[in-house]
Formats: C-alpha cells, sequence, structure tokens
C-alpha cells in the first residue's frame, strides 16, 4: 500500500522557509548601516520593493509550472537542460553556502553565552541534528521550524517595542546626531551600497519555490506573500532603531550581534540574552531550509537523471535520505576546508544567492515568449521583470565593487560544481571519447580493451535504452520535427513512442502518419513506433501506459496546453513540456 505524504499548510511552509529570509534582520541591518548610514532603512525598503516585484514572478512562474526546483524548473521547461543546470548548480552552491553560514553563525551565538563551546564540532553536530529531522520528513521537520519561526517574531516584535518605549523615555538625540553626520561619498553612493549589500536580506526567498510539491493547493502564494510582509517590516524597523539607538560609528564595532547589542542598550542583559537564543534558534531554523530546499531540488534533477538514480531512494516516511546525507558530507566538507571562515562562504553566497534570483527573472521572460498558451494564476508584467532583473543586476555589481575578493571565491567553487553536472550531463559522449582513448593507447593488451569495450557497451546501452513517449493527435512534421531536435539534444535514448489518443468515433488526420514515416527516415538513429489509442487523454491513462509500458511519467512529453486543457499541469503526475 503506497504511503501517503501529508502535504505542508500555510503556517509549516512559510515557517520552513520564512526561517532563513526572516533571519536576516540579525545581519543586514548592519551591512546596511556600515554602507548607507542614515539611509540604510530607505535601502532596505527598496529592498522590499524589488522583492515585491519577485513575488509576482515567482507567483506566475511555479503558478504555470508547480514542481520541485525553482529556478532548475522555470529554465528546464523553457530552455536547454544544460540551461537549466547552471541554475541548479547555483543554487545548489547557495544552499551549501547557506547551511554552513547559517549553522556556524549559531554556535557563534551560543559561543557568545558559552564560551567553552568549540564551534567548529558544534557545527557539525548542529548539521548533523537537522540531517536527522529531514530523514524523519518533512511533516517532523515543519514542526521544529513553526516553533522557531513563531518564537523568532515573537523576539523581534518585543525587541521593537523596548527600543520603542527607550525612544519615548530617552528621546531621539542620537538619531538626531547620526543625521547630521556626512554622508561619505554622497547620498546616491551610500543608498547604491547599501541597496546592494541589503540584497542578501531576502535571500531565502527563493526556497519556497524549491519544494513546492510537498505544499498543500494555494499554499505557495501565500508563502510568498508573508515572507514579504515579515522583510518589509522588520528589516527597515530594525535599521531605523538601531539609528535611533547607536551612533553609526559604533555600529562596525558589533556587526556581528548588532540586534542583541540594541538589546541590551534598550532593555538591559535580559532582552540581549533573548535575542542571542533567538538568533541561535533561527539561524538553526535556516540551516532547516537549506536541507528541505536542497531535497526537492536533487530529487528533481535526479528525476531528469542529471545526478544518479540511487539518491532517489526513500524511507518510509517518505523522505530522499541519500540526498539529505550527501549534502551534509559537502557541507560538512566546505566548512573543514574553509575553518568556518565567513568571507570565503559570503563569496559563495552572495553571488549564487543574487544570480539564481536573476536567472528566475529570466526564466520568467522565456515562459512568457515559449509558452504562452500555458495557464497561470497571474502574470508579472515585463517591466516588472525588467525592473527586477535589472536590480538584481545593480546589486550583483555593487557587491562585486565592495568586495572583488568574493568573485574569485565564488568561482573556486562554482567551476567544480558546474563541471560535474556537465560531466553527468555528457556522460554518454565522455564514455565514448573514454572507450577511444582506451583502444588507441592499449591496442597491445586485446583481452583487456574487449572486455573494457564490452562493459562501456552495455552502460551506454542502459542509459540508451530508457524509452520516452510524446503524446499528439493534430501536430504537423513541422512540430513533431522540433520534438525529435529536443530528444536528440538533451535526452540520452534510441527509442520513441508517438502516441495519439483518440476518442471514440475520432480519427487521426492521414497526414500524421505519413510525417512520423518522414520524421523515421530523417532519424535513423531514433526508433519510432506510432500507436494509436482510444480513450481519454488525462492523468489516470498517463498512469496507466507509464505502468504498461514501465515508462517513468517524467519521460513522457506534451507540448504546451492552451486555456482551455482540463487538467492542471501538476495533476498529469511530472509529465514534461517541450514545445
Amino acid at each position: 500500500m503506497k504511503t501517503v505524504i501529508k502535504k505542508l499548510n500555510e503556517l509549516e511552509a512559510t515557517a520552513i522557509c520564512g526561517n532563513d529570509i526572516s533571519s536576516s534582520c540579525l545581519y543586514v541591518s548592519a551591512l546596511a548601516i556600515i554602507h548607507s548610514g542614515q539611509y540604510a532603512w530607505l535601502a532596505l525598503l527598496m529592498v522590499a520593493g524589488v522583492l515585491f516585484l519577485f513575488r509576482k514572478i515567482y507567483g506566475e512562474v511555479v503558478g504555470a509550472l508547480p514542481l520541485n526546483g525553482g529556478a532548475y524548473n522555470a529554465l528546464l521547461n523553457t530552455t536547454s537542460k544544460s540551461t537549466a543546470s547552471l541554475a541548479a548548480t547555483l543554487t545548489l552552491l547557495s544552499y551549501m553556502a547557506t547551511a554552513v553560514i547559517s549553522a556556524s553563525e549559531a554556535m557563534h551565538y551560543v559561543h557568545s553565552m558559552w564560551h567553552q563551546l568549540p564551534v567548529i564540532p558544534a557545527t557539525i553536530v548542529l548539521l548533523a541534528v537537522f540531517l536527522g529531522l529531514t530523514i524523519l520528513g518533512i511533516g517532523e521537520s515543519a514542526k521544529v521550524a513553526i516553533g522557531i519561526f513563531l518564537f523568532h517574531l515573537f523576539s523581534l516584535t518585543l525587541l521593537a517595542v523596548v527600543c520603542g518605549y527607550f525612544l519615548l523615555t530617552h528621546g531621539l538625540d542620537v538619531l538626531m546626531q547620526n543625521y547630521s553626520l556626512p554622508v561619505e561619498g554622497g547620498v546616491r553612493n551610500a543608498i547604491f551600497f547599501g541597496f546592494a549589500a541589503a540584497m542578501l536580506g531576502i535571500s531565502g526567498f527563493e526556497s519556497s519555490a524549491n519544494f513546492v510539491e510537498e505544499q498543500a493547493q494555494g499554499v505557495f502564494p501565500k508563502t510568498l506573500r508573508n515572507m514579504w510582509i515579515v522583510v518589509s517590516i522588520f528589516n527597515p524597523l530594525m535599521a531605523f532603531l538601531a539609528l535611533s539607538i547607536i551612533p553609526v560609528g559604533q555600529v562596525a564595532g558589533h556587526q556581528e550581534a548588532l540586534l542583541a547589542f540594541m538589546g541590551k542598550e534598550a532593555g538591559g542583559v535580559w532582552l540581549s540574552t533573548l535575542i542571542s537564543i533567538d538568533a541561535a534558534l533561527v539561524l538553526s531554523g535556516a540551516v532547516l531550509t537549506a536541507f528541505v530546499g536542497v531535497g526537492g531540488l536533487l530529487e528533481r534533477m535526479t528525476l531528469d537523471r542529471i545526478l544518479p538514480n540511487f539518491l532517489l531512494k526513500k524511507n518510509s516516511r517518505g523522505a530522499a535520505y541519500r540526498i539529505s546525507i550527501m549534502f551534509f558530507l559537502l557541507c560538512v566538507s566546505i566548512l573543514l576546508i574553509t575553518q568556518g571562515e565567513l568571507g570565503a562562504l559570503a563569496g559563495v553566497y552572495t553571488i549564487s544567492f543574487l544570480m539564481v534570483m536573476g536567472l528566475f527573472g529570466f526564466g520568467n521572460i522565456l515562459l512568457k515568449i515559449r509558452r504562452r498558451k500555458l495557464p497561470r494564476p497571474e502574470r508579472a508584467g515585463p517591466i516588472a521583470i525588467l525592473l527586477a532583473i535589472s536590480a538584481v543586476g545593480l546589486a550583483i555589481v555593487g557587491n562585486a565593487i565592495m568586495n572583488p575578493e568574493y568573485l574569485m571565491v565564488f568561482l573556486e567553487y562554482f567551476i567544480p560544481a558546474f563541471l560535474i553536472v556537465a560531466i553527468m550531463l555528457n556522460r554518454t559522449k565522455l564514455l565514448w571519447g573514454l572507450l577511444e582513448v582506451i583502444k588507441y593507447m592499449f591496442e597491445p593488451i586485446q583481452q583487456f580493451v574487449k572486455k573494457t569495450n564490452r562493459r562501456i557497451l552495455k552502460l551506454i546501452n542502459e542509459i540508451n535504452s530508457q524509452e520516452f513517449v510524446f503524446f499528439t493527435n493534430h501536430d504537423d512534421v513541422a512540430t513533431l520535427n522540433k520534438v525529435m531536435l529536443y530528444i536528440q539534444r538533451n535526452e540520452h535514448t534510441k527509442k520513441l513512442k508517438i502516441v495519439s489518443v483518440l476518442e471514440e468515433g475520432e480519427k487521426i488526420p492521414e497526414r500524421l502518419k505519413a510525417d512520423i514515416e518522414v520524421l523515421d527516415r530523417e532519424y535513423p538513429d531514433i526508433k519510432i513506433e506510432f500507436v494509436e489509442i482510444e480513450g481519454t487523454f488525462g492523468p489516470e491513462l498517463i498512469r496507466e501506459l507509464s505502468q504498461k509500458w514501465g515508462i517513468p511519467i517524467n519521460f513522457m512529453f506534451i507540448g504546451s496546453p492552451g486555456d482551455h486543457f482540463p487538467y492542471r499541469i501538476e495533476e498529469l503526475g511530472g509529465v514534461r513540456l517541450i514545445i
């Protein structure tokens, strides 16, 4: 009997991704003040405006293609696998950096209260704890996330109230002094660099799209709205309160724990301790977000045969535990290599996250151009998309100017990661190349060459033996040729079924069979089989054919459905759009 996995409700889904984005106020307020001075709150409001634009972008793309994978899924269904894999690599790097930075910072906060704590071993233990939670299943993870998220919102609200009372009783002298200071480099430069630094305050917004399939119907757009509200209220508010209580010159000295210092100044040691505990907890929640988000992404990539199939193995709770274990090992390796040095990790984190956001906007443009007829619950305006992408581009430029060393650190991690993905994408070509090299170099050892030859041929045949299906009724030869070109460029196969599902009394156009015969001659390397089936096209027929033929649903393709198509794309069980 198949295990039924409970879908996440609004609070659960918001908590999982909200812990990451809401934890940003712990560090982004200080960053914005350092670069923007008294205009930090304005820079953070600008970031909230950009995030508002991305709400529509994510709502349209994920609403049209509600499958795990985020930017990878958006580009996979509008471009090629290689382009989508670029987004996937950047997302993976972003999650790895998020997990390690958040876990390390959480343990630094605990270390500030308990000085005997060894930070790096404690960070590994924290990563292992959330590995265990993820393996237990997303339902158990959500319960922990809710507790952390609600406590964080309570702590921030309490801090704001205490700081507000402090201002009522002590006046606004500090704020006036801060506003009387000259702005180094001018107001325009201050706001620009403050905005670039503050864009890190929306990291985590992309996470919800990576586990959308685990969310109940209609929950995804609510998570976007809730995250936007939290960021729009607390990030500018905390920066404004900090400017009202702390002289700008003291902010850099308390950058790593600015909110805790605010709490001490406004309410005393008890509030500072509470904020430190909250920081440790919510940063730990951001680690959980990384595990959940990367799980949805890598599972989707594995289903598309970019990663080895052994990662898909699930436990009784429906968790792909091998993916979580692999991600844990990658995080520990980066932690040990960098020794928790935040500068190196921030370089990977900053560039990766911002590029993922930009690629999502690019995916929205492609969705509008190439999948115009695909139904979607909302639409982002072209001007809004261009503004959002431009804002991300400015943030990347600003961070590159402020921290040029970040770009080199990013490339040190990105290039090896993308090479691994590229190898998986082109593994049959590489295997053929390896075969030729072995033949050339080891011909004298004939027996060895023959054995190796047989093994590699068997492996290639296993990869190419996977059969694919394309459903059509009325497509002409030009459209079918696009299908063949897509399969030839993106999939490893020698077999294709072209299936026509006919209602009772319905007949296919005579030209369709003739067109398929033309394609069969045009592509001699791919065996094309034409199948006529009487019935009604829908999820039940797709599942029936998948079981009957032994072909996974994600290896079945259709053209983009129009507005009158009776099913949502997610109801088809993972059927891919390739036209």
